[in-house]
């Protein structure tokens, strides 16, 4: 029979000694003792110029770790060699948590194929601790190219070439346009930008007939009409892009079409120590409800995402970082 009589708080903190003691709330305590505090200013080198995603997402992060670590946290922009110009600067800095990069996932997945000589090797020599979604990468048209859909576009391309802008040299979206061209015998002439503005100005103009992009660059096209989407190429459906479909949702699977996901990384020197990587996780994903700055970034993105941290992470890069590896060397795409 139940007992009624009222817990007592002698009794509430034998409770809580028997839990303790069968090792039921050690993993709360355990975060509260070993959760790191940095001793000088934190900085994080971010891999691309100042206006992509990838620098507004560092300027958020540096703004919600300054606060919840009560150090000064500032971004220095080192765009350049796949990323790697930035990698080498964190990768030889001294692995204690006060030296970070952000940059796209894509970039520490490629440079080992684009480039011969890489200055530094991704997988050794930096540490993952956190990867946040930059959002759906868009495939659209120009507004006055004469079909609307996916299925009508491939019918076209198989009579006639389409124009098609690639905002960087072995982009996922450059993979994805050959192996679309593979499986259904469409045409594409590719013109390759270095950047998504130029790009954009090539088919705004109608230049080219056909792009893509993240929502921080299109966005402004596709309210005013300027260009119309066909495909989510990276990325779930979205909330702002109602009845636009992935390539899963036209019938186009496999790793090209799958795997080949983009997201700004957050990373740290080889050697970090585990408490380093796993109190700056938990402020990725805390981040993402708490900051006004970084919840603002994620809606002009359109990122519905959940941040991956550890486990998840280390299996989303397990996938993509080699079927970009692999395709890129199929392709024979190179920066050299």
């Amino acid at each position: 029979m139940p007992s009624n009589r009222p817990t007592t708080p002698a009794a509430a903190m034998l409770s809580r000694r028997q839990l303790v003691a069968a090792g039921l709330l050690l993993p709360a305590l355990g975060r509260a003792q070993t959760a790191w505090q940095p001793t000088k200013p934190i900085r994080i080198v971010c891999a691309q110029a100042p206006g992509a995603s990838t620098d507004a997402t560092a300027r958020a992060y540096s703004d919600y770790f300054s606060q919840k670590l009560g150090v000064p946290v500032v971004v220095e922009n080192k765009p350049g060699g796949v990323g790697m110009v930035a990698g080498e600067a964190v990768a030889r800095s001294a692995p204690d948590g006060h030296t970070l990069i952000v940059t796209l996932q894509s970039s520490m997945a490629q440079a080992p194929a684009l480039l011969k000589r890489p200055a530094i090797d991704p997988d050794k020599d930096l540490v993952p601790i956190a990867a946040i979604g930059v959002g759906p990468v868009v495939a659209v048209l120009h507004k006055d190219f004469p079909v609307n859909t996916l299925a009508d576009l491939i019918a076209y391309a198989k009579k006639k070439p389409v124009n098609v802008g690639n905002y960087a040299l072995g982009s996922g979206w450059q993979m994805m346009l050959s192996q679309l061209a593979k499986e259904t015998g469409a045409q594409f002439n590719l013109a390759n930008y270095k950047g998504t503005g130029a790009m954009l100005n090539d088919l705004y103009a109608g230049h080219i007939d056909m792009g893509a992009g993240s929502l921080a660059g299109l966005g402004g096209g596709l309210q005013k009409g300027l260009v119309k989407p066909i495909a989510i190429a990276v990325g779930q459906r979205s909330s702002r892009l109602p009845g636009v479909p992935t390539w899963t949702d036209a019938g186009f699977k496999g790793p090209i079409f799958e795997d080949l996901a983009e997201m700004n990384l957050l990373m740290a020197p080889a050697g970090t120590p585990q408490v380093v990587i796993d109190t700056l996780a938990r402020l990725v994903q805390s981040s993402i409800t708490d900051s006004p700055r970084v919840k603002s970034v994620r809606e002009t993105l359109s990122a519905e995402d959940t941040p991956l941290v550890g486990a998840e992470l280390r299996t989303f890069i397990g996938r993509s970082w080699p079927t970009y590896r692999r395709v890129t060397r199929e392709m024979g795409i190179s920066a050299d």
